[in-house]
């Protein structure tokens, strides 16, 4: 990998505002907002005669899935710099110089996945210290690097966005991936509240095997190694994906 290329894209990513609001205020307000509604909504549940047996810790549990979403959102994000240099001519350039497409691919991918971690973090900090979320140290190592380890699909499915958008489009993909991985995926919402035929339905989702790894340190009944095996095999059909795609651009030149 070329390491001045991968430093650029960091820096670039990095030095964007609207990095700074998707890294850390939108998963953090999300999961304050949604944690606290879902807790008062439960209490007035068992207020009313519900069995306090059928309790749902949702600090915890909502820690998990809006890391997994915070981390998918940023990561996607990646794709709108891929479409805009393909716009302008920039990838093209960028294929006549003794940069290789191997490099220019994993330095995005790279780039996407470093700044996945903040948003993470941001979120596992929030329920640690706002919503009393207690953890031991393994635990939360398993959270924050479980998560960001399984957010490569996401990052993968990020530049394969920015392949085939175009710079006009790019913005309205990505937004529609984000809705529909986070709510359909259950890392925007419980999927726990889904009816039957739409828990179904998330678990075709990518995004429901990331918070899966999000909601694993808190419940010994998550699918752990079920949720690796998913987003490896995702891993494998969008980076071939992203390949191809790369090949065929590659071939106009």
């Amino acid at each position: 990998m070329n390491a001045a290329f991968l430093k650029l894209e960091v820096k670039r990513v990095i030095r964007a505002r609207k990095f700074w609001i998707a890294a850390f205020l939108f998963p953090t307000l999300l999961y304050l907002m949604q944690a606290n509604l879902f807790d008062m909504m439960q209490a007035n549940m068992f207020r009313g005669g519900g069995r306090e047996g059928t309790a749902i810790n949702f600090s915890e549990h909502l820690l998990g899935s809006l890391a997994a979403f915070g981390a998918l959102f940023v990561a996607l994000n990646v794709g709108t710099r891929v479409a805009i240099e393909r716009s302008t001519g920039w990838q093209r350039q960028l294929r006549i110089t003794p940069l290789s497409p191997t490099s220019y691919l994993a330095a995005k991918l790279a780039a996407a996945m470093v700044v996945a971690l903040p948003a993470i973090t941001a979120v596992a900090l929030t329920g640690a210290l706002l919503q009393g979320v207690r953890l031991p140290v393994g635990g939360w190592l398993q959270l924050v690097l479980g998560v960001w380890l399984g957010t490569l699909p996401f990052a993968l499915l990020g530049v394969f966005i920015g392949q085939v958008a175009t710079a006009e489009s790019v913005q309205v993909l990505t937004s529609v991936s984000h809705m529909l991985l986070g709510v359909l995926g259950g890392a925007l919402v419980p999927s726990v509240a889904f009816p039957d035929w739409m828990q179904t339905m998330s678990a075709i989702m990518p995004s429901h095997w990331l918070a899966e790894i999000g909601h694993s340190p808190f419940d010994d009944s998550a699918r752990l190694g079920l949720a690796v095996l998913v987003l490896a095999g995702w891993t494998v059909v969008l980076g071939g994906a992203v390949t191809l795609r790369y090949l065929k651009d590659s071939a106009r030149v």
